[in-house]
């Protein structure tokens, strides 16, 4: 190969690297910026005559582990997230990640400090995500209920006009709707709303609900134009795939989520969380 080529394929292999380096940062950006807080209502079919509306924040996908998400980070996420005063909280799992492209796993006393933060006067609910499972499970429900929020675990739970249904998750196979839903009628009536990681549980709901919370997806979390979306870890592929929806009657919100899954790189899929009014019809 001749001096003339040779300059030319190494400038455009310089060329090369350097837009690569440019994607990289970009994505990386993209996966630490601030959430977009998205913004929704619920008219509520037999809203409790003189209950005014009530705010419920989504939060999913929180992925604690360097170098995108340390505990710092998640500090100042939350006083955001107080700002917004919430009524409640619902968290749809996978707090913490322990990608093998992480500069550090945090403890789960780490992971869980800043979510103890979260102030609403109708409490904090989690539902665990896979992740949650496959890292200390019992070390991170006892960090979170020692600092008093509620573990949901195919279980249900009251707060103000509300019956919480919490499934665990999906993807790992910890959940039982069935057991959920009996759980919700035992508490008597209410406005009912489930909580979970996965969406994939929703073609067995069999019955509405007032609306339903989940994560998991990531909206894809690297989307590139044209080709979409890699994965969004769903049997149903893009059916549940991000944001508000319905599905049949059933009204649906899935987070993008806060962190990040495998690399630290968001592409086309800004971090969110969703503030939620239900109320009644007008």
């Amino acid at each position: 190969m001749s001096a003339t080529p040779r300059r030319r394929w190494l400038r455009w292999a310089a060329l090369l690297a350097l837009l690569g380096v440019a994607l990289l940062a970009r994505g990386y950006w993209n996966a630490t910026r601030d959430p977009m807080i998205r913004t929704a209502t619920v008219a509520v079919t037999g809203w409790p005559a003189g209950q005014p509306p009530l705010k419920i924040l989504l939060l999913s996908d929180i992925h604690v582990a360097g170098p995108d998400m340390p505990p710092e980070r998640l500090e100042r996420l939350v006083a955001s997230f107080n700002r917004l005063r919430p009524d409640l909280v619902l968290i749809a799992g996978d707090l913490v990640s322990e990608k093998r492209s992480a500069t550090h796993v945090y403890t789960p006393a780490e992971v869980v400090a800043p979510l103890g933060r979260l102030k609403a006067p109708l409490g904090v609910m989690v539902a665990p995500g896979n992740h949650d499972h496959w890292f200390r499970r019992d070390a991170l429900r006892s960090e979170i209920e020692r600092r008093g929020l509620r573990v949901m675990q195919n279980e249900a739970a009251k707060a103000g006009p509300f019956v919480i249904g919490g499934v665990d998750d999906d993807y790992s196979g910890h959940d039982d709707v069935p057991a959920t839903l009996a759980a919700m009628d035992r508490l008597g009536p209410g406005v009912p709303v489930l909580l979970t990681h996965s969406p994939d549980i929703i073609p067995d709901l069999g019955r509405p609900v007032a609306a339903i919370f989940a994560g998991h997806t990531h909206c894809g979390q690297i989307r590139f134009p044209l080709v979409g979306a890699i994965s969004y870890v769903s049997r149903y592929g893009d059916r549940f795939a991000c944001g508000d929806m319905r599905d049949g009657v059933q009204r649906v919100f899935v987070g993008a989520g806060l962190g990040t899954s495998i690399l630290p790189l968001r592409f086309n899929t800004p971090p969110d969380a969703w503030l939620v009014t239900l109320g009644p019809k007008s």
